[in-house]
């Protein structure tokens, strides 16, 4: 493999493990009806294995945060892929919500090792004024791993049962961690144009990066928003809509998978294209696209008929469109010798205040109200997303995007 082709062979296979990552994440999703038809609960205690997934998810990626800063990164990537896909794979076999409960919180220790580092892996084979558009193929995975974990999960269970779906979901992981043994690990920090300086080098100045805290904490009210919506939706069509759930997950997942190839893509293209003429373009881009979602939110939950369609499409589009942009952002804000670690950080963080608590917080509502006013919760930190990312314009750090020969495209 020359050198030109191991950047783009390494952004396909972690953008291939990035997508199955959220298969066997959503999967889950797609079942939970049935799933509580044979163990049943409350729709608080299905909310709670998002819960427990995400809290062993964000405590352990500072501690891989700081393994990546110092260690080959690919094993452990491998590592990561291994555990989430065994205890996927484990599932199957699960005969207790707790024990189910105990294999979530698992999957959730394998993911963090493989997002805590691809990132900042990625970021090591193209240069800041590119990484809008990289980011863009591999984040789409969220999007798109997550319709076909509904897709996954609506039609085999729908077949052969709930457990059937977590055999399909599980085998793909080992095979890509495999492929990626195949490719070496890049030098630290080849390809950055940014000086380096303490604000973006030590973890002291970390404390103090305002462009790190500012897309760090608009992400994390995305996060909210996102992870509340994605865990209930399903649930939400098959109950407040009386959409047979098959077909709930089955449109849910259509929909989510149009709007994560075009929502991230030209979410990527647009921040680095807006790049040379400022320096906070991925704020901007991310906070506008927020604001303008807002009515097609409050149209996915209100609208009954035709239009309730339409309105989830240009939701969760206006919502994809901000993914590339801010993860860029934060990559692009911290020098590659804390990158790992900073990334870690931002993952504990966007968890803590994000998809930890919504689903829960949104079964809560539901369960003393309705899905529906639970829902209003993500439509709130989409607005305070808007707001902190607007602000965090000025922290921006400017690209010297003449030296843009230095990269790669994508």
């Amino acid at each position: 493999m020359s050198s030109k082709q191991r950047p783009l062979a390494a952004l396909l296979i972690l953008s291939g493990l990035n997508f199955f990552n959220y298969v066997d994440r959503y999967v889950l999703f797609a079942v939970i009806p049935l799933i509580q038809k044979e163990f049943p609960r409350s729709d608080a205690e299905y909310g709670f294995l998002t819960t427990a997934f995400f809290i062993c998810y964000m405590v352990t990626a500072p501690f891989i945060g700081v393994l990546a800063d110092r260690y080959p990164r690919k094993w452990l990537m491998v590592g990561g892929a291994t555990i989430w896909s065994a205890a996927t794979l484990l599932t199957a076999v699960t005969n207790s919500f707790t024990a189910l409960l105990i294999r979530h919180t698992i999957v959730g220790l394998g993911e963090a090792t493989f997002v805590t580092i691809a990132p900042s892996f990625l970021a090591d084979l193209f240069s800041e004024e590119h990484r809008g558009r990289v980011f863009g193929w591999f984040y789409l995975n969220i999007g798109l791993g997550a319709a076909a974990g509904y897709e996954v999960g609506g039609h085999f269970s729908a077949a052969h049962g709930w457990r059937y779906p977590f055999y399909i979901a599980a085998v793909p992981g080992f095979l890509l961690g495999l492929a990626l043994l195949l490719i070496p690990e890049p030098k630290r920090g080849a390809k950055d144009l940014l000086a380096e300086s303490a604000e973006r080098t030590s973890i002291r100045g970390l404390a103090r990066n305002g462009a790190f805290w500012t897309a760090t904490l608009g992400m994390a009210m995305v996060t909210f928003a996102l992870g509340g919506l994605s865990a209930w939706m399903p649930t939400f069509l098959n109950r407040i809509r009386h959409i047979p759930l098959q077909d709930a997950n089955t449109y849910f997942g259509a929909i989510t998978a149009v709007t994560t190839i075009s929502g991230t893509l030209l979410g990527g293209w647009m921040g680095d294209r807006l790049l040379a003429r400022g320096k906070g373009a991925y704020y901007l881009v991310s906070a506008v696209t927020l604001l303008m979602g807002i009515p097609a939110m409050l149209g996915a939950i209100y609208v009954d008929g035709r239009l309730m369609y339409p309105a989830i499409f240009f939701a969760e589009f206006f919502l994809f469109l901000n993914t590339a942009p801010l993860n860029a952002a934060v990559v692009n804000s911290v020098g590659a010798s804390i990158r790992a670690t900073a990334i870690a950080v931002n993952l504990f963080t966007i968890h803590l205040l994000g998809d930890v608590s919504s689903p829960t917080i949104i079964g809560w509502i539901s369960d003393r109200s309705t899905l529906q006013t639970g829902f209003v919760a993500a439509i709130a930190a989409t607005v305070v997303a808007a707001v902190i990312l607007l602000y965090g314009m000025r922290f921006a750090p400017q690209i010297p995007v003449a030296k843009a020969g230095q990269g790669h495209s994508a």
